[in-house]
């Protein structure tokens, strides 16, 4: 429902705001310009699924192997103790908890196109387990909200950019873009675990928090003796080594349980044509509506307004330049990376904005692409609060980049 609500609102403010162009500012061009945005991002929307067909067919296809060959269910049982409170409407030992964790790990890694056809995976997973099929369970709205708010251990593709923007320290903006994506995941799970009543002062939930802060102060201590260059390296043998080690994995214990690997492997991928197809309406209803809040001008009468807000109140405004694409983020990745490229070109990469923006971009999330792509995968409407707890982690995790670079940079 309240993606729903969402939705119209996107398209009903920004007629109003076209309108008022038209009428006070003479802009006759404005209907012609949020026309041509729909049609160009319904196209990208249709482009984008289509695309991620490849992808989806390979992944599910091993998938598929990982689970007639058991890993699947030797990697829920080693993340049992800790996914088990987290996820208690899941049965012990359930496939759905080694998809999620290996959704979890390739989007920790960066590594967008391994981790939207596993996350897809354990969508469907969980959805069998769905006494309302059109109903999303607290184990899906969970699910969805973590990935939303997802621990970023590399933003490999914001140090690409920033590279090749002209950074002197291109990988300066890691420790704090972790620190991010913490803060981020950690509002996700608060949220999410009141709604669903959740007791998160559990041993095995505060060990596994205890160990990511003993890496983050590791790393810490690690990255002044890491050039750009070298993380960059270890950045891309660490991705490159988990993902093939897991195929192989997968494929040489199915061949231990005698299973015919090539068999298996097609049944699974022809799953992942017909989940790519299905998602198309879902991304370019949500994509369509963004487009015309953006064309319209109301994405830039937010930020000036805000930047009012800040002066009057005495503040500093320097972060306002980098806020268009904490705001765009939720709303579309690409835009937010586009607005990410201009704000490095326009102030620098190693400006405050342009740190800022790097540091933004890599610590919040595309919350409505996310929710649009996996619960239309799955054909559920009642979303329930899933957009809240997402909104919410995106909010603090905004808020938390802000003070981070302020803390790192200023």
């Amino acid at each position: 429902m309240a993606l729903n609500y969402v939705w119209l609102a996107f398209f009903l403010i920004s007629f109003v705001v076209a309108v008022c162009r038209l009428i006070f500012l003479q802009d006759t061009a404005v209907f012609s310009t949020v026309m041509n945005g729909m049609f160009e991002s319904a196209k990208t929307g249709a482009e984008i699924s289509l695309g991620l067909a490849g992808i989806m067919t390979f992944w599910l296809g091993i998938m598929k192997v990982g689970e007639k060959g058991g890993m699947i269910g030797i990697l829920a049982r080693a993340v049992d103790p800790f996914f088990s409170k987290l996820f208690p409407g899941i049965p012990k030992k359930h496939p759905a908890m080694g998809s999620i964790l290996m959704n979890f790990s390739a989007n920790a890694l960066g590594l967008d196109n391994a981790a939207t056809p596993v996350g897809l995976k354990a969508m469907k997973q969980l959805q069998e387990l769905n006494p309302e099929p059109d109903t999303a369970t607290n184990a899906q709205i969970m699910f969805l909200v973590l990935n939303t708010a997802g621990i970023t251990l590399i933003p490999t593709s914001v140090i690409a950019l920033r590279i090749a923007a002209g950074s002197h320290n291109a990988a300066e903006i890691f420790i704090p873009t972790l620190i991010g994506t913490i803060i981020s995941f950690v509002s996700g799970l608060i949220s999410v675990a009141i709604y669903q009543r959740i007791n998160l002062l559990k041993a095995p939930i505060l060990l596994t928090f205890a160990v990511f802060g003993l890496a983050l102060l590791g790393l810490y201590y690690v990255m002044p003796y890491l050039t750009t260059e070298q993380l960059a390296q270890y950045t891309a043998f660490i991705g490159g080594f988990t993902i093939f080690a897991i195929i192989v994995g997968f494929l040489a214990l199915g061949v231990v349980k005698k299973i015919n690997v090539y068999d298996v492997f097609i049944e699974g991928a022809k799953e992942g044509f017909q989940v790519s197809v299905t998602i198309i309406p879902y991304l370019v209803t949500m994509l369509v509506a963004i487009s015309t809040f953006r064309n319209t001008g109301c994405m830039d009468y937010v930020l000036d307004g805000i930047a009012s807000l800040f002066a009057a109140m005495g503040m500093n405004t320097d972060f306002v330049p980098a806020l268009p694409v904490g705001l765009m983020k939720p709303l579309s990745g690409g835009a937010a990376r586009a607005l990410m490229v201009d704000i490095l070109k326009t102030h620098g990469p190693d400006s405050f904005a342009g740190r800022l923006a790097s540091i933004i971009q890599g610590s919040t999330e595309t919350t409505f692409y996310v929710l649009a792509v996996y619960f239309g995968s799955v054909n559920i409407k009642k979303t329930k609060y899933a957009l809240t707890c997402g909104l919410i982690a995106d909010v603090v995790g905004l808020v938390a980049a802000i003070v981070i670079g302020y803390i790192f940079f200023h």
